[in-house]
């Protein structure tokens, strides 16, 4: 009787298998972008993203939390599908997501923590955002403080983080609004 069992969950596995793609065919990048719910709420959005992760990246402290990420960024991991999207309109559209010319954070979030990166993982993704940088420098007729760094660890952050504007609408709401940071970024992008 174990055996009908045994290929009817054999048989489920390949099923799904089958119906949904593969996890290990997205890709990720790294992107930190100030305050990193606004990072995440913007980028779940981009076309061909799957997920986001909130988290840390660019120190060299091991397991850093909320309270003491001191030498690392606040960041997002993207995984996204290349098949629907490539790194470089990836990048381009986390451009478009924040003030690419402020080199001490964003927006209300000013310190060392929020200040804007990309991290690379090899010579293309380097390539693609430094090309994105370069044109964004122009569209801006400005320099562009976002950093293009090597890739490194990736810290999640803890759980109460992670999709934070959608379990708490509210609370981000008013921080989003209280910071103005649709307002501010209308300004920078305005018409361009």
């Amino acid at each position: 009787m174990k055996k009908p069992l045994f290929a009817a969950a054999v048989a489920a596995l390949a099923f799904a298998s089958a119906a949904a793609p593969a996890a290990e065919a997205y890709r990720t990048a790294v992107f930190a972008g100030g305050c990193f719910w606004s990072a995440e709420h913007d980028s779940e959005h981009l076309p061909g993203v799957k997920s986001v992760v909130v988290g840390y990246a660019g120190g060299t402290r091991q397991n850093p939390t909320y309270r003491d990420h001191e030498g690392h960024l606040e960041a997002i991991q993207v995984a996204y599908d290349p098949k629907q999207t490539t790194y470089a309109r990836l990048v381009d559209g986390f451009f478009h997501h924040i003030d690419p010319t402020d080199p001490n954070g964003q927006i209300c979030d000013q310190g060392p923590s929020y200040r804007t990166a990309v991290f690379v993982a090899d010579a293309q993704e380097r390539a693609d955002a430094l090309a994105v940088k370069a044109q964004a420098a122009r569209t801006l007729g400005k320099p562009v403080a976002t950093q293009v760094l090597p890739a490194g660890r990736f810290w999640p952050a803890e759980a109460y983080h992670q999709d934070y504007a959608r379990k708490n609408p509210a609370a981000y709401a008013a921080y989003r609004t209280g910071c103005g940071r649709d307002r501010a970024l209308r300004a920078v992008w305005a018409g361009r």
